[in-house]
């Protein structure tokens, strides 16, 4: 197991809400902008660093009763998309009176275990071209998709016919990852597993445990560090979330395995050490976390970024964690919100201004369901 930091010890020490280890790390920095944007010469961040404690309001539940619910996208117009794993099915939720209507079923989607429908995610050119984007685990692979949305036909029939943008990711009954999103430069990002083959994530040429970068026509993104490879980073176990900040740096949550669950801010070409190392490591071919919590803390899922903050769901952990951010490194030692209130946290949106929609996890097998489960929230944050 590799060694605590000095670092990790002096936060523990300070205390988190919840009383997790954590401690920040050293993280690369993304691309396609400068690496080294926000930082000083000697590598210390510049600008307003968000306050050392914040604050978690739940203002009120916008839906419930929801099935397995994975992926969560705001429509411009108004309106959240809503994916379902097991069901294989996208509901659009009017976020003001909560209303549900099912677009229909993406045909294809194969779900078992952590498979299923996963992420999902709205077309850079969604007002001209109707598209939804989605990750999928069908019968032979993980999978991207688009699919029309025409809201003209009746519920129920809205969703065309999956359109295959990008195929042969490893599946299996576990590390499956699934987030998909699109990034500041138009580019299609995917979070991936390494399918429970954990030599996989060392593979340059395997597709799981990775972040990958695409066209949305699926093609390897041009600039990528691999020349004609969509592998954008490596020595991943299970990706989960995917978020950017205000300078475009990307930043990554992931599963550990027995020891340390990670944030990592995310460098082009950059090795994130599973298997060979979980959590820090003082092997300096590896890139070390931003923050990393005992797994029975986090287990996380998807992040969002609102000013100068990641917030993460935790699914085991059963909490909304703070990671307040200077440059690409934790600012202060995380802290944690609605510990146990709402069971397991499965997806974080930003929602405009000091809010975020989030969403819960208790009927995936893994979760003890109560009345209403599964719920999307809103919540301000500060």
């Amino acid at each position: 197991m590799p060694a605590v930091s000095a670092v990790a010890a002096l936060l523990l020490a300070a205390g988190c809400s919840s009383g997790a280890g954590v401690s920040p790390g050293a993280g690369g920095r993304t691309a396609p902008t400068d690496p080294a944007a926000g930082t000083t010469p000697s590598g210390r961040a510049t600008g307003p660093v968000p306050p050392a404690k914040g604050s978690v309001k739940v203002l009120r539940t916008v839906a419930e009763g929801l099935r397995t619910p994975w992926g969560l996208a705001p429509l411009p117009d108004g309106g959240l998309l809503v994916s379902s794993r097991d069901d294989g099915t996208i509901t659009r939720i009017d976020e003001k009176t909560g209303r549900r209507t099912e677009l229909g079923t993406v045909s294809g989607v194969s779900p078992a275990g952590e498979g299923g429908l996963l992420g999902i995610a709205l077309s850079p050119g969604y007002a001209s071209d109707h598209m939804i984007y989605a990750y999928f685990t069908s019968a032979s692979d993980n999978r991207v998709v688009r699919v029309l949305y025409d809201e003209r036909k009746p519920a129920g029939e809205q969703l065309g016919a999956p359109d295959t943008v990008f195929k042969g990711i490893p599946k299996g009954r576990v590390h499956n990852g699934g987030r998909i999103a699109f990034g500041p430069d138009g580019m299609l990002y995917a979070g991936t597993g390494e399918s429970g083959e954990r030599g996989l994530a060392q593979d340059r040429k395997s597709l799981g445990g990775k972040i990958l970068r695409l066209t949305p026509e699926g093609e390897p993104a041009p600039g990528n560090p691999f020349p004609g490879s969509p592998v954008y980073s490596q020595g991943h176990r299970n990706v989960q979330g995917l978020a950017w900040d205000d300078r475009q740096r990307l930043f990554a949550s992931e599963f550990g395995q027995d020891t340390w669950d990670e944030l990592n801010a995310i460098k082009p070409g950059g090795d994130y050490g599973w298997p060979r190392a979980e959590g820090r490591s003082s092997d300096a071919a590896f890139q070390n976390p931003v923050a990393q919590w005992h797994t029975d803390d986090a287990s996380p899922s998807g992040i969002a970024y609102v000013k100068g903050v990641i917030w993460m769901a935790g699914l085991k952990g059963r909490r909304l964690w703070r990671i307040p951010l200077r440059g690409v490194q934790a600012a202060a030692a995380p802290q944690a919100f609605l510990g146990g209130q709402y069971g397991r946290l499965r997806t974080v949106v930003p929602a405009g201004g000091d809010k975020v929609w989030l969403v819960t996890s208790n009927t995936d097998g893994r979760g003890h369901p109560r009345k209403g489960d599964d719920r999307v929230l809103e919540v301000e944050v500060s």
